[in-house]
């Protein structure tokens, strides 16, 4: 868990990447207004963020996983330098 100077805390990251993943619940519909407020302060600062109904993790762990990893392969700089 990683607590950002802005006071928000970010669970599940990948400090290298700069990759946070948020995990949505029922609360998520109340809180929409945060977390917009909090994607948007990650953003700025540089981070990837991507989202996940609770449900969309129970049900399909694979998928999720998947995409965390397709998005990791993306944010990582290429290993080959530009002509």
């Amino acid at each position: 868990m990683l607590k950002a100077d802005s006071g928000f805390c970010i669970p599940f990251c990948r400090l290298r990447e700069r990759l946070a993943v948020e995990l949505d619940g029922g609360q998520h519909d109340e809180n929409q207004e945060y977390d917009r407020q909090r994607t948007l302060w990650l953003n700025q600062k540089g981070w990837h963020v991507i989202r996940f109904w609770n449900n969309e993790l129970w049900n399909n762990e694979e998928a999720v996983l998947e995409r965390i990893l397709g998005t990791l392969q993306m944010l990582q700089p290429s290993p080959l330098p530009s002509p």
